[in-house]
């Protein structure tokens, strides 16, 4: 058995007017968006930081960070494909990818099975391999006043 791995990536980004809202790789129709320098994917930031701190890779903001004008506005699909390639190079595969994202609105369920193959396109490994989850937080805390929306990842990887 090779070298098996663990890392838990976490992010949140504030829900404003004028944005659109990108979660999972993909658009969701919504009033409001997630505030960023990039297009503020929370669920795609949590997984690239699951990811890179399993392989010990430090995190996201190591690797792209917020300063740098290339990122400005970037498509997080992008984000995460530079990821997977970094992993790669450090000699692993990704096992599974466990994440939950906390919103509490727009409902996510409906849009599950659309970032499921989404995510699985762009990090080539099998949407079973891949599980998302959506949970409100009963109107409690920034997330149950719709002031944001955050993401936990838990990533398994092998080498």
């Amino acid at each position: 058995m090779g070298k098996i791995r663990v890392g838990m990536g976490y992010d949140v980004h504030a829900l404003v007017p004028g944005r659109e809202l990108w979660l999972g790789g993909i658009r969701i129709e919504h009033t409001l968006g997630l505030l960023g320098h990039s297009d503020a994917d929370v669920l795609i930031h949590a997984i690239c930081d699951a990811l890179l701190g399993a392989a010990n890779l430090r995190d996201i903001g190591y690797h792209f960070p917020d300063t740098a004008g290339e990122y400005a506005g970037i498509d997080s699909k992008i984000l995460l494909r530079e990821t997977m390639r970094l992993l790669h190079d450090a000699g692993y595969e990704v096992g599974n990818i466990d994440v939950t994202v906390c919103a509490q609105r727009p409902k996510l369920n409906p849009h599950i099975p659309a970032m499921k193959r989404t995510l699985a396109e762009v990090m080539g490994i099998s949407e079973d391999d891949i599980s998302i989850k959506a949970t409100t937080t009963e109107r409690l805390g920034f997330t149950g006043r719709e002031e944001g929306i955050s993401a936990y990842a838990v990533a398994l990887i092998e080498k």
